[in-house]
């Protein structure tokens, strides 16, 4: 699906797209403009990350990437459509590292999540003046 708002960084019909896989982690950008922020990664690739954060980046601009379960490292800016941007990464990315290491944080789309059904509170709603009894046994606790 192409964006018709990104401007891409090459024009080479040729390339072909690393496969992405659709992920919702928390990660953080740095720059010299902008300093260290906290983005939203959807999309990740072998080597290049898609999301969106708080500040519009620049094409061509060199970012420190910080992903759960890697270390930082290099990469640069291929597009930007609004707050949205693609990057490339000098290094590849291990998306393995990337599941197993973000535990703690948001959760990708095709995981399973353990979850607990609470039951309802017990608690006496009684209420003086109102009753579920037929009409006349108005404040009566029964």
């Amino acid at each position: 699906m192409s964006n018709p708002e990104a401007f891409p960084a090459s024009s080479l019909p040729e390339e072909k797209r690393q496969p992405r896989q659709s992920r919702l982690v928390k990660a953080a950008l740095a720059c010299q403009r902008l300093g260290r922020f906290d983005v939203t990664l959807r999309n990740v690739s072998l080597t290049g990350i898609g999301g969106q954060g708080p500040h519009a980046l620049q094409i061509g601009e060199r970012m420190t990437v910080i992903m759960p379960g890697h270390e930082p490292m290099l990469g640069t800016v291929r597009w930007v459509a609004g707050t949205r941007f693609g990057i490339q990464t000098d290094r590849e990315i291990e998306t393995m590292r990337l599941r197993a290491a973000h535990k703690d944080q948001i959760v990708a789309a095709d995981s399973k999540a353990d979850f607990q059904i609470i039951p309802p509170p017990r608690v006496d709603t009684w209420r003086p003046g109102l009753t579920s009894g037929p009409p006349g046994q108005f404040g009566r606790k029964g």
